[in-house]
């Protein structure tokens, strides 16, 4: 079903201009060198440049963000409605090291260039269950053939989700891509609260279930 578009949606982008990259292929290459120095906060000069896909409402890019100053995030959204929520929250808090591409996955590698970012964040995307839709998991070889090319050596997955068996079938695509796992948790919050959460990752743990979590290196 598609999502029928916020009311007002159009004026709260255009208040969110600053953060939006309206043509990420043009700073293919270049993001760190574009970006460094570049700001209303004071100069900056960043060592890394992170990723998320699927950012949601914003709450993990933001907290991450402030938690490292020096790494620049690009979070990537396809729907409006909810990246301008992402957006907004950014806003908010005045990060200067947070910007956002409204696009797909599926584009990457139009986005970032061989070897130029070092991590990328993948937190509960849809498990797209049934058989038929494999290729759409973003844990698919695919996928994975896109991230390797744009991750640096030892460049990091980090994936999290609430879905056994996406959990599961996505360890055994990472091996079988040959990257290597790490952190492997079946209950990440088991004994208390580990890093920094998602709005779902959250809500999931205050209703007692549990997080899956890997890292692909």
């Amino acid at each position: 079903m598609r999502m029928r578009k916020k009311k007002h949606l159009d004026t709260r982008m255009e208040q969110c201009d600053s953060l939006l990259v309206t043509s990420p292929q043009e700073l293919r290459g270049q993001w760190l060198e574009q970006f460094k120095n570049n700001t209303a906060y004071g100069e900056l000069d960043f060592n890394e440049l992170h990723i998320e896909l699927g950012c949601g409402k914003g709450r993990f890019i933001v907290d991450v963000a402030k938690e490292s100053p020096d790494v620049l995030f690009i979070a990537i959204e396809r729907i409006s409605n909810v990246l301008v929520a992402a957006m907004e929250l950014v806003l908010q808090n005045k990060l200067n090291n947070v910007k956002f591409i409204n696009g797909w996955v599926d584009d990457v590698g139009e986005f970032f260039a061989e070897k130029e970012v070092s991590q990328i964040y993948l937190n509960f995307c849809d498990p797209w269950p049934a058989n038929r839709h494999l290729r759409r998991r973003l844990t698919h070889q695919r996928f994975l053939d896109l991230y390797r090319n744009i991750l640096k050596e030892k460049g990091e997955i980090h994936f999290k989700t609430d879905n056994l068996p996406l959990f599961e079938y996505s360890l055994t695509e990472f091996s079988r891509c040959d990257f290597a796992l790490s952190e492997v948790s079946y209950n990440l919050h088991e004994h208390s609260p580990q890093g920094i959460m998602t709005d779902y990752e959250k809500r999931f743990h205050e209703q007692g279930l549990p997080i899956y979590r890997c890292v692909a290196v």
